[in-house]
């Protein structure tokens, strides 16, 4: 018998968020000077490489019926804006807890098209939690017992400068986050060129 009252299986949602991505020399650039750290703090809870982006518009977990409602409008909207330059400059953290780096560049640009994601997500219909932009790449998050290497880590990033770079990509993003006990890992679910 089925029963009606059971909640939807977590196969039936996704974890999304929409993003931009830093080209892999950029990323390996910073992941150079973050080697000496990666030894010298194994507690903290590294991200991976290849995992690193610029959230626009985080969107939770949404019905997995509902993500093909965003391709068309977000693909028109890529379709329509131009690259950013960008650069990762300097760190920081959240709470002690989540080590970034900083984002630098075309800040009214990035601005911008945060908005312009945000605008199409709601009209769509998609509610999601609208909060301020803080441009960032997250790096790690220490345990709660152990805060002080993220501050350690934000220290020594403190004068990292790294060149620029064009984000030329728009990002719909999918993750395993709760799904599993192994590390978050992102995928594309869609991407599409800035061509403007």
């Amino acid at each position: 018998m089925n029963d009606q009252s059971q909640p939807p299986s977590a196969a039936a949602t996704t974890r999304v968020f929409i993003a931009l991505a830093p080209p892999d020399d950029a990323k390996e650039e910073l992941a150079r000077v973050l080697r000496p750290s990666y030894r010298t703090h194994p507690e903290l809870r590294w991200n991976r490489i290849e995992d690193w982006h610029i959230t626009l518009a985080f969107l939770g977990e949404l019905p997995v019926s509902t993500v093909p409602l965003l391709r068309p409008p977000l693909a028109a909207l890529a379709a329509a804006h131009r690259p950013l330059e960008l650069a990762l400059r300097g760190s920081g953290h959240f709470d002690r807890r989540v080590l970034w780096s900083g984002i630098e560049g075309e800040m009214d640009g990035l601005h911008q098209l945060t908005s312009q994601v945000r605008s199409v997500v709601r009209e769509c219909g998609i509610v999601f939690e609208d909060r301020p932009l803080r441009p960032h790449l997250t790096l790690a998050r220490s345990r709660r017992s152990d805060p002080s290497s993220t501050l350690e880590v934000a220290a020594t990033l403190a004068e990292f400068a790294g060149r620029a770079w064009r984000a030329e990509r728009l990002h719909l993003v999918g993750s395993n986050i709760g799904r599993g006990p192994g590390p978050i890992h992102y995928r594309d679910i869609a991407s599409w060129e800035f061509e403007k």
